[in-house]
């Protein structure tokens, strides 16, 4: 069998997710839709152009959803970043438009009978999930955002830079929904061979500061460039490559939670069979209290959007 991954929606971050999969060797077969067909089939060009100058070779297909059918993992980046305000900063100003592709494109891998993984991108992440899910029927495990993946990622930047270690010697998670209500999990962290709690004195750290940089790095990066790619993409493909590699790997990712009725991230265990477990913390109240906060904040954003109450008909 070969290894294939569909990624629909060719924009900055999509882009940047096809190209570390065709510079890397990820799969054997990439398949990359836009509404733009012409943006998509330039890319596949471009990325024919490359092949003579790297080590590895990917077939890839443009704007078929035919050749998504047998795909193992869809990526979906589908979005549109300049709805997003620099001056203020907030997720949910794509819910509209991005809820709309993505029911679209939901109606779409149904039609074809895919039957893979969904690894979704696009923003609000929680949201967007949840309508994948809801739309193509997938099993719960089967569908997953990138989540907190990304800001637990900035937040062990902003520890390890406070600290002078490498971010991958830091441990720890940022939870909930990823956007403006996620959260550091302070009680899950540890460095230099300690929770970083016991730090903050002989350290001086201010996990405030810390906390909100995890929370807003992202816009901080939007209000330089008008956009986010290279973090995000190297979460999705590493996120797809541990499915891929049924490596069983603890990641906190966009998963659904029956006691929340609703999606949001928590660490679980990734592998083939998308999550496999969820790992246990034994968290702070304050904690527990601000992670069911995130997923109430999710579910009345959802009640916006919910396909149940879509009257937009199926599409193929």
């Amino acid at each position: 069998m070969t290894r294939k991954i569909a990624v629909i929606g060719m924009g900055n971050v999509g882009g940047a997710v096809a190209h570390q999969i065709v510079a890397t060797g990820m799969v054997d077969d990439l398949v990359i839709i836009d509404e733009r067909t012409a943006k998509s089939n330039a890319d596949a060009l471009d990325f024919a152009d490359a092949m003579a100058n790297l080590t590895h070779h990917t077939n890839v297909i443009a704007n078929d959803y035919e050749a998504v059918a047998d795909a193992e993992i869809v990526i979906s980046a589908v979005g549109k970043v300049s709805l997003q305000s620099a001056t203020n900063p907030d997720r949910f100003a794509e819910l509209e438009y991005t809820s709309t592709q993505v029911k679209h494109v939901a109606r779409n891998l149904k039609c074809v009978g895919f039957h893979g993984k969904i690894i979704c991108i696009s923003n609000p992440c929680d949201i967007m999930t949840t309508i994948y899910q809801q739309i193509t029927g997938l099993p719960y495990n089967h569908v997953v955002g990138t989540g907190t993946m990304l800001d637990s990622a900035r937040m062990r930047r902003a520890v390890g830079h406070a600290l002078d270690v490498d971010p991958r010697s830091v441990t720890g998670y940022n939870l909930g929904e990823h956007g403006n209500s996620q959260f550091t999990a302070w009680s899950t962290v540890r460095v230099l061979g300690h929770p970083v709690t016991e730090l903050v004195d002989s350290k001086h750290l201010d996990l405030d500061a810390i906390d909100e940089d995890s929370r807003i790095g992202g816009f901080t990066v939007f209000k330089g460039k008008q956009y986010t790619n290279y973090a995000i993409a190297a979460a999705a493909t590493r996120l797809a490559r541990t499915v891929l590699e049924d490596a069983h790997t603890e990641l906190a990712v966009s998963n659904w939670h029956e006691e929340f009725n609703s999606y949001l991230s928590t660490p679980v265990i990734i592998g083939r069979d998308g999550v496999l477990a969820r790992a246990e913390f034994d968290l702070t109240k304050e904690e527990e209290n601000k992670l069911a906060q995130s997923a109430q904040f999710i579910r009345q954003h959802y009640a916006e959007v919910d396909p149940a109450n879509d009257k937009v008909g199926s599409e193929a």
